[in-house]
């Protein structure tokens, strides 16, 4: 897991629709394809930044200060197989395709942005197991006592897509760009001219950035990734219709080779990337080519799993767990399947509910709404108990997580309870009523797989006297309602990060506007306070004392309603497709994910076992079946 990539899910980055625990479906065909390519200091004032740096010759260095205790880490644990081979096709789906290849800016906010973040690098990684810091574009760094500043020494062969060098100006160059008003992203706007006070350059390869003020985990914080600035130059007024669908320079082991709008995305394995070699990506990121097909509907992509024609399937829904996989392709050992467990932060999951709209202004509203969810039902009766109970967004974070809070569960008293003290009555067709207007609500979520777990929730609503509407839409459609603030309530989850982040979901600065993650329009100035109080301070046990207190003021405010949490990812592949002894890391999210320099990229193609499958299934030779159960950072014990 890169900082970069940390800090795209600490701030505001990555949308995580609830269905997209099982976006990464693959399909098959392992054989080359072919594609087209397309494709002390004295600082930099800010006055400075914001004109165009062409070169680092342009920006003034200062001589390093004396004393710096420079640091690496090549101890760690690797987590790649030795065992990994090159090559082969792995050809993934998504449900929709991305409104933008932008990374800023409007609509860029999709699931799929990861995929394009995923292959950037930033100046430092975390060690998915450890969480000690690695190197990435930075071969060593160091702290200063300010508490403020972090020393970057770059890996002098640290190129860029289009082999240009990776130079300290380009962190110069990236304060400039995330600060324009031209990128239409005011998250980023904030977060790098508030939080980030400038870079200063030493010479080519050695940088400091400075935070505005003293951090906790600073790590996190400065150990941003570049942009390309001699890609992009000065952002202007044209950059967010420029830049929709061009293929910009990174950093990272793969790179859109091609792409048809609506059909398809391939992405390309760097043959001579600067990096390949490094103690943390050796023997991973080993397909050639990653395709990212477009099929909109998940019953189509497991027809097409069953006849071949996709190596990769995720089974973490019960019924293809228990049911839907006693079929002759695994009995017969061509298809293996895989319970790995992880040990990592939870995913807020759950329904969100709009505070503008103004049936959810009222507290009591939203606290009889949560009783009305019998979530229990839905764990017992559709997911065969294979899912836990989240009790509250921030489950998983160790110390900062409030161990305390449990959510609120279905009971129709409460339900009557809070409904009668807001003046509300049952209607004729037992639905809360108020002036004229019903308790209904409409519910916009986007995953097929998820309409029987609403179902469930609708039928036992009406008992507590409350209407679902349950609206389906397309993936885009979906993401971008809930953006645009226009929903009632949203059924979908988030991306998580090392620490609680707070800010961007509930700060009242990220109210009542679109484009922000702040969907349920919380606006209250007690939990201002206690998150600005949050983000200002170093001191650990006081963070965690705060974390505590938003997480219970989040609670109390009740416009979030946790669902499900599942502590382990279950994937069915055709036998051909291998991974480490140790199938994944404690942080993995997915076996077979292609990228992301922290998890990613640790399954190969065996050709061999490729050619053999197949010569045993025309001859109707069977293998012993495979089922896998690894529990090496289960927090549980499964039930198989």
């Amino acid at each position: 897991m890169t900082v970069k990539r940390i800090m795209n899910n600490l701030f505001n980055i990555r949308i995580l629709f609830a269905g997209m625990v099982i976006v990464c479906l693959v399909l098959s065909g392992c054989g080359e394809s072919e594609h087209n390519e397309k494709t002390g200091i004295q600082s930099v004032p800010e006055k400075q930044i914001n004109k165009q740096t062409d070169s680092i010759a342009d920006i003034p260095k200062e001589t390093l200060p004396v004393g710096i205790k420079w640091i690496t880490n090549e101890a760690d644990p690797v987590f790649a197989s030795p065992e990994a081979e090159k090559g082969g096709t792995f050809r993934s789906s998504i449900m929709s395709f991305p409104l933008t290849f932008r990374v800023v800016g409007p609509d860029s906010n999709s699931s799929f942005r990861s995929a394009i973040l995923s292959n950037q690098l930033g100046l430092i990684g975390i060690h998915p197991n450890t969480e000690h810091i690695i190197p990435e574009l930075a071969t060593h760094w160091a702290f200063d006592d300010d508490k403020k500043t972090m020393y970057f020494k770059l890996n002098k062969n640290a190129r860029w897509s289009d082999n240009m060098p990776v130079t300290a100006g380009d962190f110069v160059y990236t304060l400039e760009f995330m600060r324009s008003k031209h990128i239409v992203a005011p998250w980023y706007n904030d977060y790098y001219t508030q939080e980030i006070k400038k870079i200063i350059v030493y010479d080519d390869h050695t940088l400091a950035v400075v935070a505005a003020k003293a951090q906790p985990d600073l790590h996190l914080r400065v150990g941003i990734s570049p942009m390309p600035g001699h890609y992009y130059g000065k952002p202007d007024k044209e950059f967010v219709g420029k830049y929709n669908w061009k293929i910009v320079p990174n950093t990272g082991p793969y790179q859109i080779s091609d792409f048809k709008k609506g059909k398809y995305i391939k992405f390309k394995r760097k043959r001579d990337w600067w990096a390949k070699d490094l103690r943390y990506f050796k023997n991973r990121f080993n397909v050639n080519t990653v395709i990212f097909n477009v099929i909109r509907d998940y019953n189509m992509l497991w027809e097409y799993f069953k006849k071949g024609k996709e190596d990769i399937f995720s089974i973490t829904i019960p019924k293809y767990w228990h049911v839907k996989t006693k079929i002759p392709i695994v009995k017969n050992g061509y298809v293996h399947r895989i319970w790995f467990f992880n040990d990592t932060q939870r995913s807020a999951q759950g329904m969100w509910l709009n505070q503008d709209k103004e049936i959810f202004k009222d507290k009591n509203i939203r606290y009889a709404f949560a009783h009305a969810m019998n979530i229990n039902k839905v764990i017992e009766k559709v997911l065969r108990n294979d899912y836990f109970r989240l009790e509250h967004g921030f489950m998983g974070y160790g110390r900062y997580s409030n161990k305390q809070i449990k959510a609120r569960r279905f009971d129709l008293d409460r339900v009557k309870q809070y409904m009668k003290a807001s003046d509300w009555k049952r209607g004729t067709d037992g639905i809360w009523v108020k002036n004229g207007k019903r308790f209904s609500v409409e519910v916009s979520y986007h995953f097929e797989e998820h309409t029987p777990r609403l179902v469930v929730l609708k039928e036992e609503a009406k008992k507590a006297g409350v209407e679902l509407k349950l609206l389906k839409l397309d993936a885009s459609a979906a993401y971008k309602k809930v953006l645009e603030k226009k929903h009632d309530v949203a059924w979908m989850g988030w991306s998580t990060s090392l620490r609680p982040q707070y800010w961007e979901h509930y700060h009242s600065i990220n109210a009542h506007k679109p484009q922000t993650n702040n969907i349920t329009n919380t606006d209250d100035p007690e939990m201002d306070t206690l998150i600005d109080a949050f983000r200002n301070s170093l001191d650990e046990e006081e963070r965690i004392e705060l974390s505590h207190k938003i997480q219970m003021k989040i609670h109390e405010i009740g416009a979030f309603i946790p669902t499900f949490m599942v502590s382990y990812v279950r994937q069915a592949y055709w036998r051909w497709w291998k991974l480490p002894d140790v199938p994944g890391t404690k942080m993995s999210d997915s076996l077979f994910d292609p990228f992301g320099s922290g998890t990613g990229g640790l399954f190969w193609f065996d050709q061999d076992v490729y050619d053999n499958t197949k010569k045993a299934m025309k001859k109707k030779e069977t293998f012993e079946p495979v089922t896998i159960i690894d529990e090496t950072y289960s927090i549980r014990k499964c039930k198989p």
